[in-house]
Formats: C-alpha cells, structure tokens, sequence
C-alpha cells in the first residue's frame, strides 16, 4: 500500500491505529506500510506527545538561515527608505556602505526587505507601440524627412503648463515650428502641422516617436493625426521605442531650446511663445551648425514642391483587391463577421490584397496595415507575417 494511494494524515493515523491494536509487531506494520521502523517509531512517538495533530507534515525549511540579515539591519534599511522612498536597493546598500555599516546585505537581499515589508509597487508591463516596419531612411535633401516631438512639458512662472510642439526638417535642421500647444493631442496639434504645411509644403515622411498623439498601442500603430498624414501622401516613420537617437537632431536641438528658452521659463505662455519665436529666428537663420559647415539652417532649406491641397481625393485601390469601409467601431465586414482593423480608420476605406487563399495584405492609402488571417479572422503585424514566412522558407529548404 504505497503512500500516494491516500492522504499522509490518513495513512499515519491508520499505522497508529493497528499499532495500538496489539495485533501486529511493528517490524510487520512498517513492512505493510513501506516505511522504515525508524519512521514508524517517529509518527508513534509524535502521537503520544501531540496526538493526531502531530501526525501532520511539518516544514522542512531551516529555522535559521545562515546568510540572513539581522532584525537591527532591516530596521536601519526600512528607516532609510522612509527618508528616500523614491531610491531603490541598489541606491539604499551605497549609503549603508559610505556610512561604514559593518553588516551589508546584497542589493537582492535589500529588494526583498523592501517587498517584504509592503515598501515596493510592482510595475505593470506596458504595452509598447508598433514602431516603424523598416529603419528610419536616410536623407539627401530637404522635405524629404521632418521631425516632430513634443518636448518635455514645464510650467511658466505663473504656474500654467506649457507644451512646445517642434517640428524640424532633417536635412537642413531648419526649425519650422516651435510652438506652445494647450496640450499634446490631436486637437491642439494638427492645426500647427496644418499651418506649417501651408507655408512649407509637404514632406515626403514624417519621423516621430511612438508617444500620442503620433503612434498609438494597436497594432496598426494608426492614430487620428498619423491618418491624416497618409491621407496628405506623407508616411509616417515611428522611431524604435527606447531609442531617441535615431531622432538624435531634433533632440539635440531640443537641449538647445530649454537652455535658451526655459532655464528660467517665462513669465506666461504668451511671454514664453516670443522667447519661442526668437529663438527660432536665432536658430534658422543666424546661428551656425556645425554639421552644417558653420552655416545657418536657412540657407540650406527650401520650401517643399508638393502644395498643401484643399481637398483630400479618394485613394484609389487596384481593381484586383478587395476594398472594405471600417465603421464607427474600427471594425470592417469581411466573410460575413467582423473584423477589428483600427479605430482611427472610422469611416476610412481599406484595400486588401490578396496572399493566397487564406491571407490579404491589408492597406490604408500606402500604409500597410498588417496581415489578415482569413481562419481566424485576426488582423497582425507585418512583421508576424515577414517571420512567418522566412520560417516557412527555412523548413522547406
């Protein structure tokens, strides 16, 4: 009667039981059971002294361990970070050290004091934005690449926040706008690009990061504003999350920004908006770049060729694919079910190509939106598809 058969409890009860009956020797009993008599003089022993309670599974973990701290150093780690709650292990162990503490406790050892005593919030995951399907491409010219960013958000003196929207042409550096917006959205930020595309022209891509308004979580990475850039013919080129230095000109040229403009700020947003205005003057056409040959922005830029239109025409897709209307809902009818595309596609029309019998490439004017699986009616990242299909290329060969 192997052990696993019934309960622990139940079966050293049951050896206690047989024993007391007087009807076995405990050399038999141990051989009925599979236990050595060692153990069987044990769980005898336990009942006598607890009863059926001493019958349970005890820990097997140490009473001491040898590497723990002691109660006077967590003490001194929880009182530490009560002065700095905002520093971590790897901070609170560096001060225990600079102050001489005798007993030190590992960087992980701290982690878990913290944990432990309800100290630390644990992070949730986020989601990261689809980033653009190929590198960011070179220039060679201007318009062909303008950058935009909000930079970081400050307060002017009179406590009011303060937003600069910047857009830059790669190329020449030339800073087209930098403007204080009422916030980093759509609706304060599209009429800035708007009024920079009439005086300018349109460019050929727009690079931004993945932050609202200009890329969102799905998997379309589509939001309102970047919708209204394919619309215009401009694609949209989202830098890799976590990595600003493929947008490295317009950040460098934000620093230049906050220390002319921001250290301290100005008195009000309007007041701020003229040290804005200065600076871009300064900065296109007097101050020199040194990338630039030690010439200003202007006089390597050039307004774009291609007009801001009036009127946004209909895309035409190929007469071979297939074209659905997304609703309100970002969803498009395909097959008899509903399909999720994206929900800044309301009221947009989307063409797809076909693959094979199962699969369409799915498309927003130029943009290619992902891959739609026809079985399980599920929209993916190019990128999914690309993999898929090298794998495919791998198992065949």
């Amino acid at each position: 009667m192997p052990w696993k058969v019934r309960e622990a409890m139940e079966l050293r009860a049951s050896f206690v039981d047989e024993w007391q009956s007087e009807d076995w020797t405990l050399a038999e009993l141990c051989r009925f059971y599979e236990v050595t008599r060692k153990t069987g003089y044990k769980w005898l022993e336990r009942y006598e002294e607890e009863g059926l309670e001493g019958l349970a599974d005890r820990s097997r973990a140490p009473r001491h361990h040898p590497n723990a701290i002691s109660a006077e150093l967590e003490d001194r780690i929880i009182g530490l970070r009560g002065q700095h709650p905002r520093w971590g292990a790897r901070k609170l162990r560096a001060v225990l050290e600079e102050k001489g503490e005798e007993e030190l406790a590992a960087v992980s050892t701290i982690g878990a004091v913290l944990k432990r005593n309800g100290l630390t919030v644990p992070r949730r995951p986020r989601r990261r934005a689809r980033p653009n399907a190929v590198p960011v491409a070179t220039v060679s010219g201007a318009n062909e690449t303008w950058s935009a960013d909000f930079k970081g958000w400050f307060r002017t003196l009179d406590g009011v926040r303060c937003d600069p929207l910047t857009i830059s042409d790669v190329h020449s550096r030339y800073l087209l706008r930098c403007q204080a917006v009422g916030a980093a959205d759509t609706f304060h930020s599209q009429p800035v690009f708007e009024a920079a595309f009439r005086e300018y022209g349109l460019p050929r891509r727009m690079r931004t990061d993945n932050g609202a308004p200009f890329g969102s979580n799905g998997d379309s990475g589509l939001t309102t504003l970047s919708v209204w850039w394919i619309r215009l013919g401009i694609q949209p080129e989202r830098i890799e999350p976590g990595h600003p230095e493929q947008n490295g000109r317009h950040e460098r040229m934000h620093r230049t920004l906050k220390e002319a403009t921001a250290c301290p700020p100005g008195q009000n947003r309007r007041r701020q908006q003229e040290r804005f205005d200065a600076f871009r003057q300064e900065y296109n056409q007097e101050r020199p770049h040194e990338a630039l040959g030690q010439t200003p922005p202007a006089q390597h830029y050039q307004p774009s060729p291609r007009v801001y239109p009036e009127r946004l025409a209909e895309w035409e897709y190929p007469s071979e694919w297939q074209v659905r209307r997304v609703g309100r809902s970002g969803q498009m009818r395909w097959m008899g079910h509903y399909v999720f595309v994206a929900h800044a596609l309301d009221g947009q029309a989307v063409g797809l190509q076909p693959i094979d019998d199962s699969h369409w490439k799915v498309y927003f004017h130029f943009y290619e939106i992902g891959v739609l699986d026809g079985r399980g009616l599920k929209i993916g990242s190019p990128e999914r598809w690309k993999k898929r299909c090298q794998r495919g290329t791998g198992e065949q060969k």
